[in-house]
């Protein structure tokens, strides 16, 4: 019978996993009693992927059973909420999901970075469990945030540092959309072992890759493994201490040397 504690002993899942679990199956188990959907806060980066794991392990069927969205597609902190069966449509749940986005905009607004945004958030007494992304642009910023929070912010933040800014809730004709830039790296690799992704994206040896991954300098989805035989998946991000960031993009195709084709983008 699949439980909690059979998917714990099977992944062999660490403390902070531990909890995250408890905290789902909890939400499964209410949103069994109660017929009614069920929502975490914003999961911290990398949270989501075990999260997903053991839902799928559970039986539950993303875009029916649960999703996770975090205001805008691509967003990096997001919610999940868990659905009663027949709920309502994808876009109709996605409306259901407590948070708000806020617009910080103002002369001055541009000058300010993702860390003004967010210390200033997070001085309002604002847990990080009920922020989301923050996004900066040249003359504005947006922060996703539940409802309780954005309503505090939008009533109480009016400078950020000597920045006099303007607060408030984001418009229906508001595009928002990450804004990452990338360095792309294509290359060949002959299995999609990690410490033949590390190696490429890295610029070193794959014996000098397999240091770093023994040496716990490298994250998958942001957890550190030690394992350099893991397989890497297309759209996981990676993290090289001293290196930056990286996502496998894509990956698909064989050379004539039978060599993988794939796509590394670096963060910039």
């Amino acid at each position: 019978m699949k439980s909690k504690a059979s998917f714990l002993a099977a992944c062999g899942s660490g403390d902070e996993d531990k909890l995250l679990i408890a905290r789902i199956d909890d939400m499964i188990r209410a949103v069994e009693r109660s017929f009614a959907p069920k929502f975490s806060g914003f999961l911290a980066v990398g949270e989501a992927a075990p999260a997903e794991r053991f839902l799928e392990y559970m039986g539950l069927r993303a875009g029916e059973d649960y999703l996770f969205w975090g205001g805008f597609e691509g967003a990096e902190r997001v919610i999940l909420g868990i659905f009663p069966e027949d709920f309502s449509s994808k876009s109709e749940r996605r409306q259901q999901f407590p948070l708000r986005i806020v617009k910080f905009g103002g002369r001055m607004a541009g000058t300010l970075s993702h860390r003004d945004y967010l210390g200033a958030v997070m001085s309002l007494g604002i847990e990080r469990s009920l922020t989301g992304d923050i996004i900066c642009r040249e003359d504005c910023a947006y922060a996703v945030l539940s409802p309780a929070a954005a309503e505090l912010a939008v009533n109480s933040i009016e400078k950020i540092g000597r920045a006099g800014v303007k607060c408030a809730y984001s418009s229906a004709e508001d595009k928002i959309e990450r804004n990452d830039s990338f360095k792309e790296i294509s290359c060949t690799v002959p299995s999609m072992r990690l410490d033949c992704i590390i190696s490429e994206a890295a610029g070193v040896s794959r014996s000098k890759a397999a240091g770093l991954i023994r040496s716990g300098a490298v994250s998958v989805n942001h957890r550190v493994t030690e394992s350099v035989s893991e397989n890497v998946n297309e759209g996981d991000i990676l993290s090289v201490r001293g290196c930056g960031r990286f996502i496998l993009a894509e990956s698909g195709g064989r050379t004539k040397k039978d060599r993988l084709k794939i796509v590394i983008k670096k963060y910039l």
